[in-house]
């Protein structure tokens, strides 16, 4: 599949590179690496543009209502779903995740517009407080912050961006997406729904880059937001670029090191499929993704067997072309190939059993296919690496625990915090992990994986900087302004105080 680039997006239309390019971009699809999908050239010199192009952008639709946002934001909404078959295509080229998870995705980016316009906008919108004070009401009022700058993932390169970048358009700031650099074509085709839809120049921008253009937008001083997903080290980085401008909000949404707890309790047929879902969908390659199976030692060895026929079962094949649908596809490309086989390999030097070992896939087709793996460890060395680290692959690891005080032990042991999932009937066994385990999302007889829009989503510790997404990213694309409306002629009285009248 040859796919066009088009450049950069801003002042209302498409830019591109002249003259040599600053930076070249050659991408190979994960699932066949015969094939060129596309090449890109950055010129950076268009982050200027790009910034200039948004600060306009944003005079003008600050001052516009929410009614006439909402109306250009449904134009959107018409206008990407007309493009939901090519971006499934896209994605599952350029990801490597199946078409059936693409279409998910694809999918998501519409029906988002009314989550956002719906319950998102109702959290920012104007209140009042009759009687706030003896004859004064009270008034919050949220208002847009200014330029926001959305870094999307490779993992989820619409969705995610789309859900930033929908909270941000819908407060009122004027938004600079930068893809991922392994997934531009995939953005692109959202962002060609953007620009369809009718937003004043300046509004939506679009540019394309790696670190380099990320570091000189997250450091400008004109950039009043930032929003990203993905690793912790680049988040870190972020901070460390932003962390003295007082001006510039930053919402990070970072990794994940998850648990799922099964209880000796558990309705195993019911927490294998949820289990296999939140390991390995998108080939483990979500921030959401089950790592560590903490399971009760009265039924360990019925459900690890159990787990390892259906993991076994596994069908890894194309995303696209494959004669029957297939679970996963390949990683994402030949470093995260690397990075999942030596990670396995260091569980092994740190004690753990392999029950699955990881496997490079000989396929018809030449791409980063690597097999599910699952590794045991009958004592965790809750300090080395393997426990510690996201896999960011199709691997999860059993540890064994007799009380559930031990269990969320485990799940805590982590510097991440994101989701975490418990199986079990007994209400009190989920309420004490309720409490007790440090996470953004704590699930009940239900995977890690799979959030819904209309609730937060955000970790903490090393997983976020308490700035969830979903229905509540709206939250941080306003600051909040106070005010006091007398509603009764008080004046009068005042001035015989102070000697103003006669």
């Amino acid at each position: 599949m040859h796919m066009v680039l088009k450049g950069d997006y801003f002042d209302g239309q498409w830019h591109s590179p002249k003259g040599a390019s600053d930076e070249t971009l050659l991408k190979k699809s994960p699932a066949d690496l015969s094939q060129t999908l596309w090449e890109a050239h950055v010129w950076h010199a268009h982050t200027e543009g790009a910034v200039l192009s948004a600060q306009k952008g944003f005079e003008v639709w600050r001052k516009y209502s929410f009614e006439q946002r909402s109306n250009i934001i449904r134009a959107y909404q018409e206008a990407v779903k007309k493009r939901g078959d090519a971006i499934a295509e896209a994605l599952a080229w350029e990801v490597g995740k199946p078409l059936w998870e693409a279409k998910t995705e694809a999918a998501a980016l519409v029906t988002k517009v009314d989550v956002t316009l719906g319950d998102s906008w109702k959290r920012i919108e104007r209140k009042t407080i009759k009687d706030v004070m003896p004859k004064i009401d009270g008034h919050t009022i949220m208002k847009p912050i200014g330029v926001a700058f959305v870094i999307g993932p490779f993992n989820f390169p619409c969705h995610l961006a789309n859900g930033q970048i929908l909270a941000a358009l819908t407060a009122g700031n004027s938004v600079i997406f930068k893809p991922s650099e392994k997934t531009i074509y995939s953005a692109q085709l959202m962002m060609e729904a953007y620009a369809e839809a009718g937003f004043p120049p300046g509004v939506i921008n679009f540019i394309n880059g790696t670190g380099v253009t990320a570091g000189k937008l997250t450091s400008d001083a004109r950039v009043r937001a930032v929003f990203f997903t993905g690793s912790r080290a680049v988040g870190k980085m972020i901070l460390k670029n932003t962390h003295q401008d007082l001006k510039k909000m930053v919402a990070l949404e970072l990794g994940g090191k998850n648990s799922s707890i099964i209880h000796h309790d558990a309705h195993i047929p019911h927490a294998l499929p949820e289990l296999l879902r939140s390991c390995f969908l998108t080939s483990g390659q979500r921030c959401t993704s089950t790592s560590m199976i903490l399971v009760h030692k009265k039924i360990a060895n019925q459900f690890i067997d159990e787990f390892k026929k259906v993991t076994e079962r596994i069908r890894v094949d194309h995303p696209v072309l494959a004669e029957k649908p297939a679970f996963m596809g390949p990683v994402i490309d030949a470093q995260a190939e690397k990075l999942y086989l030596d990670f396995c390999a260091q569980g092994l030097k740190e004690g753990a059993q392999e029950i699955i070992a990881p496997r490079k896939l000989d396929m018809k087709w030449q791409g980063h296919y690597v097999s599910p793996s699952l590794h045991f460890l009958e004592k965790a060395d809750l300090k080395g690496k393997f426990v510690q680290e996201e896999i960011f692959g199709p691997n999860a690891c059993f540890l064994p625990y007799d009380d559930i005080d031990e269990a969320i032990a485990a799940a805590n042991c982590t510097e991440y915090g994101l989701a975490a999932a418990v199986f079990t009937r007994d209400a009190s066994i989920f309420d004490r992990c309720l409490r007790d385990i440090d996470s953004g999302l704590i699930n009940l007889n239900r995977s890690t994986v799979g959030a819904t829009a209309r609730l937060p989503f955000g970790g903490v510790k090393d997983s976020g900087n308490f700035k969830p997404a979903a229905v509540s990213m709206i939250d941080h694309c306003v600051h909040t302004v106070a005010a006091l409306e007398t509603t009764d002629d008080t004046s009068s009285q005042m001035s015989d105080v102070v000697g103003l009248k006669d």
